[in-house]
């Protein structure tokens, strides 16, 4: 168990003071057993006349901002601690109901109701690319079972992509990430998201933020730090929701911090909002994301 805090700042820069419209924030990480949260701040300036929680139709915590006054610049600061609990993905090699994540893969009858959204395809497939490049995993690992494919197919994006970060723009379309071949980790999840749901799976996009416990892996080096990080949950007909990042081809939750799972990423957006005002008035926008590990003597002292 790490004990993680995360740092996210997002400010707004005009040239004169403006007015804000409404704001909807998602910063807060999801509380599940693998992630605990212990503390949670955040603080808007200028101060907003309201504030308050929703949860959205996925279960993510969502803050809304209402504002009446005017200033030349917006900030949203939002300080976390939690505890995080890494997690396999794949299967106990005991299990009984192992055979349930055999291809072809199928769900109980039960789970497919609520999974059926998150099967659904997107994005067009244009000459049947995005088909062809998800269906080499079949043949091309040992165990054509839904972890092994999935594990294959993440460590396979991390390998043969180059990631170039992107920190504007909504993630690029699965048929440009593989004519590319390059692309951010948003770009590399919802090309995992599609292909998935090519094979038959229910998968979701990840929104949140991605750490190193130096204290575990010396030396240990990840893609997609200094902003928010983009993964996939994919639900294995045995098993449930699991992990993965194939921009970084790591197989589990191990360094990362959900805060929003969602089944399109235009659902996952950190911070939205608007202001009133001339068009030349915005000055741009500037993200901090800092992510730090509790040493074991600072541990002992918060205890």
């Amino acid at each position: 168990m790490d004990i993680v805090t995360v740092r996210h700042l997002t400010r707004y820069r005009y040239a004169r003071p403006v007015a804000f419209g409404e704001h909807r924030i998602m910063f807060r990480p999801r509380a599940s057993f693998d992630q605990h949260v212990l503390e949670y701040k955040l603080t808007i300036s200028p101060a907003p006349d309201d504030l308050r929680y929703v949860h959205d139709v996925f279960g993510n915590c969502i803050g809304i901002a209402r504002f009446s006054e005017q200033a030349s610049s917006l900030s949203f600061e939002s300080a976390v601690r939690l505890e995080h609990t890494p997690e396999c993905s794949l299967d106990f090699p005991f299990s009984p109901d192992v055979a349930r994540n055999s291809y072809p893969f199928a769900y109980q009858e039960s789970d497919l109701p609520d999974l059926y959204s998150s099967m659904l395809r997107t994005h067009g497939d244009e000459g049947k690319a995005l088909a062809s490049w998800a269906r080499r995993f079949l043949d091309n690992v040992t165990r054509a079972d839904a972890p092994h494919v999935l594990a294959a197919m993440t460590r396979a994006i991390h390998k043969e992509f180059d990631y170039l970060p992107r920190l504007k723009g909504p993630a690029q379309s699965p048929l440009e990430t593989l004519r590319l071949g390059k692309g951010t980790c948003r770009d590399f999840a919802l090309l995992m998201v599609e292909a998935a749901r090519e094979l038959g799976l229910a998968a979701r996009f990840v929104s949140g933020y991605l750490y190193v416990p130096g204290h575990n892996f010396s030396g240990t080096t990840r893609q997609g730090g200094g902003n928010t990080h983009a993964w996939v949950r994919v639900f294995l007909p045995h098993g449930g929701w699991a992990e993965y990042d194939p921009t970084n081809g790591l197989v589990g939750n191990r360094d990362l911090i959900r805060v929003a799972v969602v089944r399109d990423p235009a659902q996952a957006v950190p911070l939205s909002g608007s202001f009133i005002g001339r068009h030349e008035d915005y000055l741009g926008m500037d993200v901090d994301v800092n992510v730090s590990v509790e040493t074991p003597a600072a541990m002992e002292t918060w205890q």
